[in-house]
């Protein structure tokens, strides 16, 4: 596949910046240790343990390209509560010459409010918002499908988007669904950034994966990550497995 131009080269830790150590977030090791991330190709993934700083580390890659801090694009300004570290402050990004023309920061523990934000743009005369979400209340589909919703309808191509866990609504079959989504973008001149726990998404053969190890950023093959090996063991052996974990 042809690499197309990246609209995010690197981001980067302003070392001239001053900051207490031991304070959150920089009392996780990931985010203590992080100097600079280099994006090769149009799709990064970054995985982890839970509790190892991925999704703080996300979110301040998605504020400091412009995003806010519940998602959305960067006409979003919404805020139900101040729950970001201010580590995005320290950072830069290293920006290529191409314009960025769409852009979407998903973040699925969030989804919920930036679902009532819409409803309040569309109760407000804008209804027409519901266009790019499939025609109705995100609200009013199944968790599921409102996922389903914002990545057929409102991710246009020629973007940047920022995804936080989105198999956190998906099953097995939709995830697959997203992966044909996300192939379909990157054709079309678009660049993803995800956190993630599902080897599905981690199969997407146009991407670097870099596994969080020690409280670093590791570049790791795809079937040399814990979450393939340990998921391609279970559903081997299964029935070990749980007898190992005291279930009979």
């Amino acid at each position: 596949m042809e690499r197309n131009p990246l609209y995010v080269q690197s981001v980067a830790l302003a070392e001239d910046e001053k900051r207490e150590l031991k304070s959150y977030p920089f009392n996780i090791p990931l985010i203590r240790k992080f100097r600079k991330l280099t994006f090769n190709k149009p799709v990064t993934f970054i995985i982890g343990e839970n509790g190892t700083g991925k999704s703080t580390l996300l979110e301040a890659f998605a504020l400091a390209c412009g995003f806010n801090a519940e998602g959305g694009s960067k006409n979003f300004n919404f805020k139900t509560k101040d729950t970001h570290s201010d580590f995005y402050k320290y950072l830069r990004v290293g920006k290529s010459y191409k314009k960025i023309n769409d852009g979407f920061f998903l973040r699925a523990e969030s989804f919920y409010n930036l679902a009532s934000n819409i409803d309040e743009l569309a109760s407000g005369g804008g209804a027409v918002i519901y266009d790019s979400y499939g025609g109705e209340s995100l609200h009013r589909q199944s968790h599921g499908e409102s996922f389903l919703s914002l990545f057929n309808n409102r991710l246009r191509g020629n973007g940047l988007y920022i995804f936080d866990e989105p198999e956190a609504a998906l099953s097995p079959m939709k995830l697959m669904e997203l992966l044909i989504v996300i192939d379909d973008l990157v054709k079309n001149n678009s660049q993803f950034i995800i956190s993630t726990h599902s080897p599905i998404l981690m199969a997407y053969p146009h991407a670097e994966i870099y596994e969080i190890e020690e409280g670093e950023l590791k570049l790791t093959p795809f079937e040399a990550t814990a979450h393939f090996s340990l998921t391609k063991y279970f559903l081997a052996n299964h029935k070990q497995m749980l007898k190992n974990l005291g279930i009979e």
